[in-house]
C-alpha cells in the first residue's frame, strides 16, 4: 500500500476534503492601520504589463505590489524585534508548513464582546474536553471575524480609542510561545494580537512572544467554521522571500470526511 496513493485516492473520491482558508487578494482586501507616525503597509495592487495588445499580443500578465503582511499571510520570526536574529520567511522548514491543526472556537464570545481575550484557562478547558494540543502542530483561534472581511471599517472595527478586535491575554501569548507544543497560531483577524494590544505589557504580546520563540503566525484566515475541532491537517504556502518578515500565503486544510 502507498500512503501517497491513499491520499490521492481519498481526495479523488471525496473522503478527504480541501477547505480553502485563504482570503481573496485584491485592492479591497483589508489591511492593518498603524498610527500615522509609523510606516504603513501597502494595499495589494496590480499593474498591467500587457493584455493581448501591442504590448504583448498573445498574453496577459501583471506586475503586483503588496505588503508582506497584506491579506492571508505568514508571520516569520524576524517580523518582530524579539526574533530579529531568527529566521526569515524563506528559511521556514517546509515540514512546518504541513502540520496537524486544531480549532478553538470562541466566536460566540467574540460576537458579544469584540475585545474578547483568550486565556490559558480557556485552552486548558478545551484540552480537558478534546485532548492535548498537537505536538508540533498549529492552533487556529476562531473568532468569526472572517464574516467582516468584506469591509475595511468592519474588519478593523476602530473608534477614537483604536481598534476593537479579539486576541489573547499577555499570559496566554507567553504560555503558547514558551510552554505549549505548538509551532504557530492562526487567526481570522488582521493580526495575531488583539486590537487593544498596543497598550498591553509587553505591547503586542502574541507577536513578541511567538516571534521571539521562533514560532509563527497565520492571519486573516477564512472558512475556519468548516474545519473540525481536531483531526485536520493545515497546509500553508508563503512566498519564500529572502530576508522577508512574512509573505502572502495560500492556506488550506485537509479534512477527512
Amino acid at each position: 500500500m502507498s500512503v501517497l496513493k491513499d491520499l490521492v485516492d481519498g481526495l479523488a473520491d471525496g473522503q478527504i476534503a480541501i477547505v480553502d482558508l485563504t482570503a481573496r487578494l485584491s485592492s479591497d482586501t483589508p489591511i492593518i492601520q498603524l498610527p500615522p507616525m509609523f510606516g504603513q503597509t501597502q494595499r495589494f495592487e496590480l499593474e498591467e504589463i500587457s493584455n493581448y495588445d501591442d504590448r504583448g499580443p498573445g498574453w496577459y500578465w501583471n506586475n503586483f505590489r503588496s505588503g508582506e503582511h497584506t491579506g492571508t499571510h505568514f508571520d516569520a520570526p524576524n517580523h518582530w524585534v524579539t526574533g530579529k536574529d531568527l529566521g526569515d520567511v524563506a528559511d521556514v522548514p517546509v515540514d512546518r508548513l504541513i502540520r496537524p491543526v486544531v480549532v478553538l472556537d470562541f466566536s460566540t464570545q467574540c460576537a458579544v464582546n469584540p475585545d474578547f481575550l483568550l486565556e490559558v484557562d480557556d485552552i486548558k478547558a478545551w484540552e480537558a474536553d478534546n485532548g492535548p494540543l498537537p505536538d508540533g502542530g498549529w492552533m487556529i483561534y476562531r473568532t468569526g471575524w472572517d464574516e467582516r472581511s468584506n469591509s475595511q471599517e468592519e474588519f478593523i472595527n476602530a473608534d477614537e480609542n483604536g481598534p476593537h478586535t479579539p486576541g489573547m491575554t499577555v499570559e496566554c501569548a507567553r504560555w503558547i510561545a514558551e510552554e505549549s507544543p505548538l509551532v504557530g497560531v492562526g487567526v481570522e483577524t488582521v493580526g495575531t494580537d488583539a486590537g487593544a494590544a498596543h497598550s498591553f505589557d509587553p505591547a503586542f504580546p502574541c507577536h513578541s512572544y511567538l516571534m521571539g520563540s521562533g514560532k509563527y503566525g497565520l492571519t486573516q484566515l477564512q472558512n475556519v467554521a468548516q474545519l473540525p475541532t481536531t483531526g485536520a491537517v493545515l497546509v500553508a504556502g508563503p512566498l519564500p522571500i529572502v530576508t522577508g518578515s512574512g509573505a502572502p500565503a495560500r492556506v488550506y486544510a485537509l479534512v477527512e470526511r
